[in-house]
């Protein structure tokens, strides 16, 4: 229990040990997992930058590539955590792995296909699978252990998210984003009417450029389920396999601590997905640097972000959950509001500097809504993968936004680059809300 806003934890006798001994080999392949969705995420956010110049398209669509990509979360969570309840969390992770690897695989006849819309599908089916993978594979880690250190635990695992991410970026910019023709967009446009077999033999070769890594990923996924198939894992958590689905549902409906947990939850997959998929583009407009320079400052936040979420998993054991996560909603909120309203390398500065403040907050909201849920964590796992459909739903408002012209606000004008970044800025206010109620309102869960 907190003893104040912060919420300071009081002192105990032994504590429970974070990963027993007998769960250590499980929870590091599960973990493993992490650093897998996690590459898919942060590999594919730059494509939004990259689709909009080879296929010449407008930000609105070029962001449908997220829409697709985090769609398939918010279709597949619920049907994926009925699967799991029916059967096992392995179960469900080997379902995951093959949708992922198989949603990859689909890049090679989009390629051939020249069609955006066979890309969207493809990364449709890949979050399916990462869908089944993170429905699967959070709630298993909270049961690898005792309750009071589930929290703990879980932003751990998550710790090992970024590192899979910060490779994803990395393939990204030297595999993906400097092997792409220098043409740019204007460039590009004159050359489709003057020159269109040229236009067309640089577009290939840019769509090449983006298969050959999501190839090599299909692979390795497939080599992973693999291991999967032959390890045997622990039945931790799994209970009754029998489905009480609208008893379950109503327990869910009328926890207020675990819907408002979906609500944060969604609300901040919306700001960490526009504030990642869009640095490129704020460094484009803001400054004249190249995606390839873009890239690099999205690493820079990457890397903030890792070192952050190590810092913060060790602050958990002094602090309450909820307290934490207010305070770095808070400070999300300050830097959003510098990208917005402070020109030049300041404002990318503030950008990248608000990864330290969003790299405890999908773990914890997660443990936070599903503590105390029993066998009922099952169900409530989709519910908090579902709200990942945030990221589908915002970064094409915000990409909407950036279409626009300049917006004169009377005593300053932004552009519509830096003015688009207020979604961010709500989204960090309904977390603020969230951590506020939790530390105040809903201590005895803590």
């Amino acid at each position: 229990m907190a003893k104040n806003l912060l919420g300071k934890m009081p002192s105990s006798g032994s504590p429970a040990p974070v990963i027993p001994k007998e769960m250590i080999f499980s929870f590091v392949l599960v973990t493993t997992l992490f650093s897998l969705w996690g590459f898919a995420n942060d590999i594919t956010n730059p494509m939004v930058a990259a689709f909009k110049n080879i296929l010449l398209i407008s930000n609105f669509e070029s962001s449908l590539v997220q829409f697709a990509f985090y769609g398939g979360y918010c279709v597949m969570a619920f049907p994926a955590a009925l699967f799991i309840k029916r059967f096992s969390y392995k179960t469900g992770i080997l379902v995951g792995l093959a949708l992922y690897a198989i949603g990859c695989l689909m890049f090679i006849p989009s390629g051939w296909m020249m069609a955006f819309w066979a890309f969207l599908i493809s990364y449709f089916v890949m979050t399916c699978g990462l869908s089944f993978l993170e429905t699967s594979a959070n709630p298993y880690i909270l049961s690898m252990g005792d309750e009071k250190t589930s929290t703990r635990r879980l932003n751990f695992a998550q710790a090992f998210n970024p590192m899979g991410s910060l490779i994803g970026m990395l393939v990204a910019r030297n595999l993906i984003l400097a092997k792409l023709d220098k043409t740019d967009e204007a460039g590009r446009r004159l050359m489709q009417t003057s020159a269109p077999e040229q236009f067309a033999a640089i577009r290939q070769h840019d769509i090449d450029a983006i298969i050959g890594p999501y190839l090599v990923l299909g692979l390795v996924v497939l080599a992973a389920f693999i291991v999967f198939a032959i390890a045997r894992l622990p039945r931790a958590g799994e209970g009754d396999r029998t489905l009480h689905l609208g008893s379950t549902l109503k327990r869910l409906f009328t926890n207020a601590k675990y819907i408002e947990g979906v609500v944060a939850q969604a609300f901040y997959v919306g700001a960490q997905i526009m504030c990642w998929t869009f640095i490129i583009q704020y460094a484009e407009n803001e400054l004249g640097l190249t995606k390839t320079q873009g890239q690099a400052y999205n690493m820079y936040a990457m890397g903030i972000f890792v070192s952050s979420r190590f810092v913060c998993t060790y602050l958990l054991k002094y602090f309450s959950p909820g307290g934490l996560l207010m305070s770095l909603a808070l400070g999300g909120l300050t830097l959003t509001g510098g990208t917005i309203f402070i020109k030049g390398m300041m404002g990318l500065y503030c950008l990248v500097g608000i990864s330290a403040c969003m790299s405890l907050m999908f773990p914890t909201i997660y443990g936070i809504a599903l503590k105390g849920l029993g066998d009922d964590a099952k169900l409530g796992a989709a519910g908090l993968i579902m709200a990942i459909g945030g990221g589908c739903l915002m970064p094409p408002v915000q990409g909407w936004i950036m279409d626009q012209s300049a917006f004169n606000l009377g005593f300053m004008t932004l552009s519509s680059t830096r003015m688009s970044f207020v979604l961010p800025l709500i989204c960090f206010v309904v977390i603020i809300l969230y951590g506020l109620r939790t530390s105040m309102i809903h201590l005895h869960t803590e």
